[in-house]
């Protein structure tokens, strides 16, 4: 129902993704994959929806640390930048060091039920809808998905949110 409603109220980013690093730590241990967290020391609000963003960056630790699990290492970083009009936003990066993506389905990484390899996804686990829902609360938070991949050097997923504006008013509810 709230699909094409935007977020108003400020979060910090910065603690929602150390919570799901956090939490993924015994899949990271299992799996032998050691997760680099580059993050501010300083608060980055953006306006979202607390439990849509831990879902989106579960998923997308989550498929990082089972797909791309060879290379040994996850990398979770936040930068702020401006966008291409000029206008500023966060961007938060996932990147694995595995066998990457082949170029031909990139395009298609966020349909729902969308495999890469059906035997691989199925014996980790996967529905096949992550990716689909990434897109979704992207879309709600008027974010977008950057996916960069090449076969044997691992992928590089790039959320890009707007930051929040200055003078505007929105109701703030900063995490810790």
């Amino acid at each position: 129902m709230s699909a094409h409603v935007r977020p108003d109220t400020l979060v910090d980013i910065v603690p929602i993704i150390r919570q799901v690093a956090d939490g993924l730590e015994p899949l990271a241990r299992d799996r032998q994959v050691v997760i680099e967290i580059d993050l501010p020391d300083t608060a980055v609000p953006i306006a979202g929806d607390r439990e849509e963003l831990l879902r989106l960056f579960e998923n997308l630790i989550e498929n990082a640390l089972k797909y791309g699990a060879s290379g040994g290492k996850v990398i979770v970083s936040l930068t702020s930048a401006t966008s291409g009009e000029g206008a500023p936003e966060v961007r938060v990066m996932v990147r694995d060091f595995g066998p990457g993506i082949a170029p031909e389905h990139l395009p298609r990484l966020t349909e729902r039920f969308y495999r890469v390899d059906v035997g691989d996804s199925r014996a980790q686990g996967g529905t096949g809808l992550g990716l689909s829902l990434v897109k979704h609360i992207l879309a709600r938070h008027r974010g977008r998905l950057l996916i960069e991949s090449v076969p044997k050097n691992g992928a590089l997923l790039r959320r890009v949110f707007p930051s929040r504006r200055p003078g505007r008013q929105s109701k703030i509810k900063l995490f810790q």
